[in-house]
Order: C-alpha cells, then sequence, then structure tokens
C-alpha cells in the first residue's frame, strides 16, 4: 500500500471526477489517493463516484479555497 497525491487544482467539473478515475486506474489495491482540487462540487461528485465504483472514501477536507479529498482504492 502506498500513498499518492492528484493536483486537480483549477479545473472544473467534470475534470476532476475524471482526472481522478484516470489516476486510480494506474494504483493498486489498497493504495490511497488525496486529491486536492478548487471545485466545490467534488465535495459531493468524487464521493458519490467512490460509492459507484466500489471505493473507500476515508475523508473530505476544505482548507481556505481548497477541497482535500483522501480515497482507499478497492479492486
Amino acid at each position: 500500500m502506498s500513498e499518492h497525491t492528484l493536483d486537480a487544482r483549477n479545473t472544473l467539473c467534470p475534470m476532476p471526477v475524471i482526472k481522478t478515475q484516470n489516476k486510480i486506474a494506474e494504483l493498486s489495491d489498497g493504495d490511497i489517493l488525496v486529491v486536492t482540487c478548487t471545485d466545490p462540487g467534488a465535495l459531493s461528485d468524487i464521493p458519490a463516484w467512490c460509492r459507484i465504483n466500489g471505493h473507500t472514501l476515508k475523508s473530505t477536507d476544505e482548507n481556505d479555497d481548497e477541497v482535500i479529498i483522501t480515497i482507499q482504492v478497492n479492486a
């Protein structure tokens, strides 16, 4: 298991979800992905995508104008 980061700042819907999907496709079961974005819609879009695709949402945080979402990859 390893931790990876994805910078999806300054992109608008649907790009944060698409970038997350593409990055997770490169990762292994159990890996952690920390996504940083500035699109407030990502707070609902990425967790919904995780539920549909069977990945575990570990946390969501808002820090000033950034949203930080942590996902555990499930094969």
